[in-house]
């Protein structure tokens, strides 16, 4: 049996330097919304801010997203 590809659909690749779980469903969350707020991470991936700030902030000292005032997006 042969897979064939969906046509019109990307599959979002995650860098494989990321270990942690909620990072990578941060990444991904960031990778297909195109870019959020804090709030709209947390409402989206239901997680708490707290998390949410830590996780952040190691994405963006490894130069994987980029923080503009309040809005996340991937680099």
């Amino acid at each position: 049996m042969h897979s064939r590809p969906t046509a019109g659909i990307e599959t979002p690749s995650i860098p494989s330097d990321l270990e942690s779980p909620r990072a990578k469903l941060v990444y991904l969350f960031l990778s297909t919304h195109g870019e959020a707020t804090l709030s709209e991470l947390e409402t989206g991936l239901d997680m708490k801010k707290i998390s949410l700030y830590s996780i952040l902030s190691t994405l963006c000292e490894r130069d994987l997203i980029d923080q503009d005032c309040e809005r996340y997006r991937l680099c």
